[in-house]
C-alpha cells in the first residue's frame, strides 16, 4: 500500500473552486458545472474542511483568497494535464483544452492574434485572453487565472517556466494640429509641462517615463486616460494629446502625415513568456508559435 505524504485535493472539488472564480458566482459555477447551487456550496465547505482554510471570499464576484488561488492553479493543472492524458489513450479527440493566457494590450493589438491562429490549425484549442498591464499579468498566473502570461518579468514565477520574447519598442507622437498648438516653439520642458497626454490607464508609466527623459515632472502636465489599445491610438489620431506607441502602430499614421514623431527618447519594455512547467503538447505549441511571432516582431533584449 502506498502511503501518501501529502494532502490530497480530489479533482471534482478543485474544479469547483476555480469554476466559482472564473464565473464570478456560485450559480454560474453550477451551470458550468451542470450540479446544484448547493451542491457548489457544499463542495466548497468540504474542501474548505479538509484544508483548513477559507478558499473563497463571498464578495460579489467571491474572490479567491492566498490559498484559493493555489487551488485554482492544481484545477487549471489537473484539466491540462487530464486533456492530455485523455488524448493519448484515445478517449477524447485532439481538441477541448480551454487556455487562459494574460496578455498585455499593445501585443493584442500587434503581433498576438496570428501566433495563437496558427496554433489553432493543429489543435482545437479555446484561448481565453486576459488583457492586463505587462507589468500586472504575471499576477494573473501566480493567482491560478492563467496558464500562462506576457509579462515584463524576468524572474520566474514558482513552478513556471520563463523565455525572453523581445523588447517591445514606443514613439513619443502627436498630430501636427497638437504641435501647432500645443508645441509650436518645438519640444521644451516648459511646454511639455502644460501640453496634454494620453495614458492607457493610472498605472500606465511609458509616458512619464519619457516625460522624465526630457527633464519634466511627470506630475505636471493634464492626463487624458484611454484603457484600451486601438483607441488609445486612435485617440492620440485625433490630437487630444500626445503618447506613446509601437512602432507599428505608428508607421502609417507617421507615413500618411496623420501623426509625427516628438523624438527622444524612444523607449522599450522587455516582454517574457511564463507559462506553468507542464508537459502538454498543446501548451509547448503554443508557447513555440507565441516566441517564434514575438522575436520576429519585437526588438532583442
Amino acid at each position: 500500500m502506498v502511503k501518501r505524504s501529502f494532502m490530497w485535493i480530489a479533482p471534482d472539488l478543485a474544479e469547483t473552486v476555480a469554476a466559482v472564480v472564473d464565473e464570478g458566482s456560485f450559480d454560474g459555477a453550477a451551470r458550468r458545472l451542470r450540479i446544484s447551487p448547493s451542491a457548489v456550496s457544499q463542495r466548497l465547505r468540504t474542501l474548505e474542511s479538509q484544508l483548513g482554510r477559507v478558499l473563497l471570499v463571498r464578495s460579489r464576484p467571491p474572490r479567491a483568497t492566498p490559498a484559493g488561488a493555489v487551488v485554482v492553479r492544481l484545477a487549471r493543472q489537473y484539466a491540462a494535464i487530464g486533456h492530455d492524458a485523455s488524448v493519448g489513450l484515445g478517449l477524447e479527440s485532439r481538441g477541448g483544452m480551454h487556455v487562459p493566457i494574460a496578455v498585455n494590450s499593445d501585443s493584442l493589438a500587434t503581433w498576438l492574434l496570428p501566433a495563437l491562429e496558427r496554433v489553432t490549425r493543429d489543435h482545437t484549442v479555446t484561448f481565453e485572453l486576459l488583457r492586463e498591464d505587462e507589468d500586472r499579468t504575471a499576477d494573473l498566473l501566480e493567482e491560478g487565472s492563467a496558464l500562462a502570461a506576457i509579462t515584463s518579468r524576468s524572474a520566474p514565477i514558482a513552478g513556471c517556466s520563463v523565455t525572453p520574447l523581445g523588447a517591445t519598442a514606443y514613439i513619443a507622437v502627436a498630430t501636427p494640429g497638437y504641435i501647432a498648438r500645443w508645441l509650436p516653439d518645438g519640444v521644451s520642458r516648459a511646454a511639455l509641462a502644460a501640453a496634454p497626454l494620453i495614458d492607457f490607464d493610472r498605472t500606465d508609466d511609458i509616458q512619464s517615463e519619457w516625460l522624465r527623459g526630457n527633464a519634466v515632472d511627470p506630475l505636471d502636465p493634464p492626463r487624458h486616460y484611454v484603457p484600451a489599445s486601438e483607441d488609445y491610438a486612435a485617440a492620440v489620431r485625433l490630437g487630444m494629446g500626445w503618447g506613446m506607441l509601437p512602432p507599428a502602430q505608428a508607421a502609417p499614421s507617421i507615413e500618411a502625415g496623420v501623426l509625427r514623431s516628438l523624438g527622444n527618447p524612444d523607449l522599450a519594455e522587455p516582454l517574457y513568456w511564463q507559462q506553468w512547467n507542464l508537459e502538454s503538447p498543446v501548451l509547448t505549441a503554443i508557447r513555440s508559435e507565441i516566441v517564434g511571432a514575438a522575436r520576429a516582431a519585437l526588438r532583442p533584449i
